[in-house]
């Protein structure tokens, strides 16, 4: 595994703020999803968490968020701005699809568990959401699941490293908002491999305090820290 990470692709890490978690990362495990599928080889999923110990998505008590759920909205990360990791042409953008006012952790495991066993490449549109690709040359950066209409650019349009293209969202396959993030070597989902990727820098909590780090892959469940 370490192999296949030794040389990644180095972009810009696309969110801002602190709070950030890698709660899937091809630091963890490769394929990092479980699967090659949609070029999801070496993908992450970030989510925004408060300073209680574990994986607080939303400001409810657990035993809450564990079963009646909360509101999509009060989610810390819904909203959040993400940026493009470097200079591209936009080539896929998606708005429009909707998304569930109310997340419900049974309900979300079983929609996922649903679209994993009836997957289609027709499906695919519903299981991404909004969504968003980028072109750098032969790399490609997918973002998935933005919160329907914040999609901020259009196919065809240059984007500068740093400039926004819409918000964190729960719209697709996701279980609370979240940003889907992965480098790949095609815009067609279905012949896609992944590429290893990097972050040019970061900021990670440590029991000191806040580290830099360098051209990095966030470890699971680091706290991380973009300015």
């Amino acid at each position: 595994m370490a192999g296949e990470l030794e040389n990644p692709v180095v972009v810009e890490f696309p969110l801002r703020g602190e709070g950030w978690m890698a709660v899937t990362t091809p630091a963890a495990r490769i394929p990092s999803h479980g699967v090659d599928i949609l070029g999801q080889r070496f993908a992450f999923d970030f989510v925004k968490v408060d300073d209680r110990p574990g994986v607080h998505v939303h400001p409810t008590s657990s035993f809450v968020a564990n079963t009646i759920g909360g509101r999509t909205v009060d989610c810390y990360a819904w909203g959040a701005a993400i940026h493009a990791p470097f200079a591209a042409e936009v080539v896929a953008a998606v708005d429009g699809v909707p998304e569930r006012a109310w997340i419900n952790p049974f309900r979300e495991a079983a929609r996922m568990m649903w679209n994993g066993v009836t997957f289609r490449p027709e499906k695919i549109p519903s299981i991404l959401g909004n969504h968003i690709v980028l072109r750098s040359g032969d790399v490609f950066a997918g973002f998935a699941h933005l919160a329907p209409g914040t999609v901020a650019v259009e196919v065809g349009q240059s984007v500068q490293s740093g400039e926004i293209l819409g918000g964190v969202g729960h719209t697709g396959n996701s279980t609370s908002p979240h940003l889907h993030f992965q480098l790949m070597d095609s815009a067609d989902l279905m012949r896609a491999h992944g590429i290893a990727c990097a972050f040019a820098e970061y900021d990670v909590h440590t029991a000191g305090g806040w580290e830099r780090v360098e051209r990095g892959i966030p470890g699971a469940r680091e706290r991380i820290r973009n300015r």
